[in-house]
């Protein structure tokens, strides 16, 4: 259906105009024709910051080409990056202006889910996960040491789960006057000796909770004698619970395969549904079903007088996608419209429905949009100007639509300052994410030399010089105690015990919040928050001096190809695995995030970031011949195969290895390799997008 000359696809239209638009206070002809307008006045500069990129690219290109294997001093890359604009001049000293800022972002330090919020359970799930059961987090976990044994309740490990959380109580909400939860049998001792206690309240017929804070978070420790729990519990403990993902990223972008309108309009639903409350999904459940909503607020007494209410659910974001895909859900003068573009429209016009409605997700009124993969301070100018005029179209008040500003590319990390600069008056969040940006930094130095192998990034000097930076700038900017500053993914979600042994290094390093795949892991991870005063953290950390901007601009290019035949082919290996197991769901199955086993059979949440990495490397290694063509097939062949078997009790899987040819998700795969070098940025999403449609388009056709 066309309005002027932008069209919109009728599915898209007419959720909007019957499911979105009412309740909004807009009329259907003013959003349609004020939403063209912006479209006119945005697109062409989206157009010119992509030619930017590109052009920047061809001149890294050129020059490293031209070098003949030689890496060049980080000094010298400085002054050649400069001359050629990529490295923007350092603004002066400021602190970011945001107000209007939810405490859950601003005040509090906790951990933050990310999930695709096509799934509707998936996204409840994580909204939930304000609040987790500890005993459920570690009776069912690794984090004893071994996994829960099968069958019923294990008394013993119930006895294990108990001991271990009554230490934890010790360690972060002790009694006064020498009392220990450890030895702790009667209730009353719990208010009279610790002083974190903040109030009560009723739970079914005979329990009773009694709240603590620490550090911020809120800690919930369940009584009832007659719960089944409770009557083993010499003190009648039936659970604890730890306030968790204070909040949740809901993905549009990195998690998701949305291809067209068809895929948006489950995307926008499902976004629309969180947003006035109604957003529901039947889960079986021990031979039955249950429905998922979303939770409900809690309420306190107070020990005088008086009743504390704390919300019952995460304060939720929305990832939009970045400013390079396009979408044929709307065309504008017959060109696909910019699919960032019109993710900032929709996805700020359906959170009216919670601005101007109850604010049960943001008690402030604002709207929380997280920009991925932008690149250097012009895009985050030009984001700040679109967040603008969605303000404008929809008459909310300026900077109202904060901004979450993923330091993820290699261009945005090393000019990070003049990012935030640009946004400064509406930021809330940074976050670093491994993946993406050492997916770009293979990209943006491709042609300079073989990349060590992926597993030693992790070491590379670049790499810590990022994650230091990245904290060195948010607090020079003034973002403790205003923003949050982030850090990324745990992603084996069945190795909880090592994410609880390792992942406190990310409030050590000064990350007020920190990605989690799951509700049981941020349940475990809130334990670091505990540990770890953040506040007093940053305050340490803000006297450090400052990452060196030569040590980001060190290239993790291998001093030398001394690799042996096996090491060459695992890698190769590794790495094509991944990819395939990654790409097979979501071309065939339109599966954007998932479970993935590697080629050791460990379960890895994957999504495009991983993707891009893995299918970088392997384009990196086949341009300097480390390995060939063929034998490049030969693995994806082979590891074909292996994919194959390990999704071979999914009835919904269709093999590659039989007939690659034949498989659209193989023939991705390969050309993420093949033609990587040539795609924007290393960007996956060109052609993982392009294979989805022709996959649907068959599957009509059929």
């Amino acid at each position: 259906m066309a309005n002027g000359r932008l069209d919109a696809d009728p599915a898209l239209r007419r959720f909007i105009d019957e499911e979105v638009l009412p309740g909004t206070g807009m009329a259907a002809d003013a959003f349609w024709s004020g939403f063209e307008a912006l479209l006119r006045a945005l697109t062409p500069e989206n157009q010119r910051l992509l030619r930017r990129r590109d052009e920047l690219q061809a001149l890294i290109d050129a020059r490293n080409e031209g070098q003949s294997g030689r890496v060049p001093p980080p000094a010298d890359d400085e002054a050649f990056l400069r001359s050629i604009g990529y490295l923007a001049d350092v603004p002066a000293p400021f602190a970011i202006g945001t107000d209007e800022v939810d405490p859950e972002v601003a005040v509090i330090a906790g951990p933050q889910l990310v999930v695709p919020v096509s799934n509707a359970r998936y996204a409840l799930n994580a909204l939930n996960a304000r609040w987790g059961s500890l005993y459920d987090a570690l009776y069912g976990t690794d984090v004893l040491g071994s996994p829960p044994p099968p069958g019923g309740y294990d008394t013993g490990r119930g006895a294990q789960v108990v001991a271990w959380a009554r230490a934890l109580l010790d360690e972060v909400i002790p009694m006064d006057g020498g009392y220990s939860w450890a030895t702790f049998e009667t209730p009353d001792e719990s208010e009279i000796f610790c002083e974190q206690f903040v109030g009560r309240r009723p739970v079914g017929d005979t329990g009773e909770a009694k709240l603590f804070r620490h550090n911020g978070l809120h800690i919930e420790v369940l009584f009832d004698w007659d719960h089944p729990i409770g009557a083993l519990d010499r003190a009648g403990i039936a659970d604890i619970r730890l306030e968790s993902a204070l909040t949740t990223i809901m993905d549009c972008e990195d998690s998701v395969a949305a291809v067209d309108a068809e895929d948006k309009v489950l995307v926008y639903r499902n976004w629309l549904g969180l947003m006035k409350g109604t957003l529901n999904a039947t889960v079986a459940k021990a031979g039955g079903t249950i429905e998922r909503k979303a939770a409900p607020d809690i309420t306190f007494q107070l020990p005088l007088k008086g009743e504390l209410t704390l919300k019952g659910r995460a304060l939720m974001f929305v990832r939009n996608v970045g400013h390079l895909m396009t979408n044929p859900m709307l065309r504008l003068d017959g060109e696909e419209v910019f699919e960032g573009i019109a993710d900032a429209v929709f996805t700020s016009l359906i959170a009216l429905h919670d601005v101007r409605g109850s604010r049960a997700n943001s008690a402030t009124g604002s709207v929380h949009i997280v920009k991925p993969k932008m690149h250097g301070p012009e895009e985050a100018a030009f984001a700040n100007r679109l967040f603008d005029a969605v303000e404008d179209l929809l008459g909310l008040p300026r900077h109202s639509v904060k901004i979450g500003v993923m330091d993820e590319e290699r261009r945005t990390s090393l000019n990070l300052a003049a990012c935030i600069h640009a946004v400064k008056d509406r930021i809330v969040f940074i976050n670093t994410g491994f993946l993406d940006r050492t997916g770009d930094e293979i990209h943006s130095s491709l042609k300079l030399g073989p990349m060590i192998r992926k597993a030693q990034m992790k070491e590379a000097a670049w790499l810590k010089a990022y994650e230091d930076n990245n904290v060195d700038v948010g607090l020079a900017c003034g973002f403790s105690g205003r923003a949050q500053i982030g850090k990324g993914m745990w992603a084996m979600p069945d190795l909880m015990g090592a994410m609880l042994a390792q992942k406190g290094a990310h409030p050590e390093a000064g990350a007020s919040t920190a990605w989690v795949p799951s509700p049981t892991a941020a349940t475990l991870h809130a334990i670091h928050y505990h540990r770890v005063d953040v506040a007093e953290r940053q305050r340490a950390l803000a006297a450090r001096a400052p990452a060196r901007l030569h040590d980001m601009l060190t290239v993790p290019v291998a001093a030398e190809r001394g690799w042996a035949a096996d090491e060459i082919r695992e890698e190769l290996e590794n790495n094509i695995q991944g990819i395939l197991g990654y790409v097979v769901r979501w071309i065939d199955q339109g599966v954007g995030c998932s479970k993935v086993p590697d080629v050791h059979d460990v379960g890895l949440m994957e999504d495009r970031a991983t993707c891009r990495i893995s299918s970088q490397h392997v384009a990196n290694w086949l341009h300097h011949e480390v390995v060939g063509a063929d034998e490049v097939e030969a693995a994806l062949v082979r590891m074909a195969a292996v994919v194959d078997g390990q999704n071979a009790g999914d009835g919904a899987y269709r093999p590659m290895a039989a007939d690659p040819a034949a498989s659209l998700a193989f023939q991705a795969a390969r050309a993420l390799i093949f033609e990587g070098a040539a795609q924007p940025s290393g960007y996956t999403e060109p052609l993982l997008h392009a294979h989805r449609l022709r996959l649907k388009a068959s599957m009509r056709a059929h």
